[in-house]
């Protein structure tokens, strides 16, 4: 199966010709093009005439005008549509600057093999130099550059840690993706507000299973909910701002360390497909009380999914989903199968009518496994009982970058059923 697949490489700016405060009064311009935006759209201005009064007034290149409209309006959407992160407010630092290839920005591959850039920060006013950055980088550019099945798109030029950087998407237009239905291994996805559980099965039996755990979003998210709160109600919008800013970067970079480890630990057996839960329309149905309702409404269960989904692609590994009703709620057990809320409790559970027990969310990953096999029209491997639940959990790096997210691996133990997994509270 074909499949298009786009990647974002970072490069650092070595500027050799042009000013570079041009490219500093383009992140402020962008960022006022990107708050008259918010401040049109609040004023129930329609979003085309938005986008034309913005373009036209902004002192930028027209198509990079038209981006940053778009990720306004992208931002305003995702509020509308999913409310994740609240209302997008107004920046008050230095905003990117996208750009269309060919016509915000261009690169240009010189002999000796280095990258030479050009952008237009202002129109008819360039800055010009050579790319910095890794080996790696520079071939996967190098040859989206080069080969007819690769193209070059959108970029990002941006400030960070004083250092002008150049973030280029480039796209596989024909990557191949295994079909799900020549897999050997299923491997269910049940995904939490503080963890992810994994189950790994054959036609057979299951071959392995594990719990990766990240409390430290949930914590944060609640962390952050309070900080905001408090600056709202004495009217701080700009810290407010920073604060949102900080909240999404560091939940968005925990997530790609979960995503990367659910395809690596999925790498490891035969011809994997990653099933998971449709939660489309679970929004609708959640209704908990306030509280909970705003806990579980923020959780990116999407965006992870979606981290997922990218990141097993690129290894050649299809996802696929099936509905969620009461995979949470059923006992595994083929002989069994008794469904009920009262089976569920936290973290543990207990079927009422034949006692087995296990992690509730090891379980609910195991179910998903077993509706997938019936969405197939496959038997349903038969289940009477579980290994011991191992259990990852994601640790923040102290601090400089790391090549892989940090897991601490242990084992839970606790009060078994006759013959079946083990899980403490």
């Amino acid at each position: 199966m074909q499949k298009e697949l786009t990647k974002t490489l970072v490069f650092q700016l070595d500027i050799d010709e042009g000013d570079p405060l041009l490219l500093s009064e383009a992140f402020l311009e962008s960022r006022r093009a990107f708050n008259e935006t918010l401040r049109l759209d609040r004023e129930g201005r329609d979003w085309g005439e938005i986008e034309d009064t913005v373009a036209k007034d902004a002192n930028l290149v027209q198509n990079t005008a038209q981006q940053v409209v778009s990720k306004a309006q992208d931002a305003l959407e995702n509020y509308y549509d999913n409310d994740d992160w609240g209302m997008p407010w107004y920046h008050h630092d230095e905003f990117p600057l996208p750009m269309n290839y060919g016509e915000g920005y261009n690169l240009f591959l010189k002999d000796n093999g280095t990258v030479r850039f050009r952008i237009s920060a202002k129109p008819y006013k360039q800055v010009k130099g050579e790319l910095r950055g890794s080996p790696d980088q520079f071939n996967r550019l190098k040859t989206a550059m080069t080969d007819d099945g690769w193209r070059v798109g959108t970029a990002e030029a941006m400030q960070k840690n004083g250092r002008f950087e150049l973030h280029v998407t480039v796209t596989y237009e024909q990557a191949t993706v295994r079909s799900k239905t020549e897999s050997d291994t299923v491997v269910g996805v049940d995904i939490n507000e503080d963890c992810v559980a994994l189950a790994a099965f054959t036609d057979d039996t299951i071959e392995d299973s594990v719990v990766i755990d990240f409390p430290e979003i949930k914590e944060e998210r609640h962390r952050f909910f309070t900080m905001r709160k408090r600056m709202q109600k004495h009217g701080q919008t700009a810290f407010n701002d920073q604060y949102r800013d900080k909240e999404q970067r560091f939940v968005h970079d925990q997530l790609h360390k979960v995503s990367r480890l659910v395809v690596e630990w999925s790498q490891r057996f035969d011809r994997p497909v990653i099933v998971f839960e449709d939660l489309k329309g679970m929004r609708d149905d959640i209704e908990y009380g306030t509280r909970m309702n705003r806990r579980l409404h923020s959780l990116p269960f999407t965006k992870l999914r979606d981290f997922i989904s990218y990141k097993s692609a690129w290894t050649g590994i299809p996802s696929d989903d099936v509905e969620p009703a009461y995979t949470s709620q059923r006992c595994p057990r083929t002989e069994c199968r008794h469904t009920t809320r009262g089976n569920r409790h936290k973290k543990r559970f207990k079927c009422q009518l034949c006692g087995f027990q296990d992690h509730s969310d090891r379980k609910a990953a195991v179910c998903v496994v077993q509706e997938w096999f019936k969405k197939q029209h496959e038997n349903v491997p038969a289940l009477n009982t579980l290994p011991q639940v191992r259990k990852w959990e994601l640790r923040r790096q102290a601090s400089g970058p790391v090549d892989g997210p940090t897991v601490t691996q242990h084992t839970d133990r606790g009060h078994h059923a006759d013959g079946v997994a083990g899980v403490s509270d």
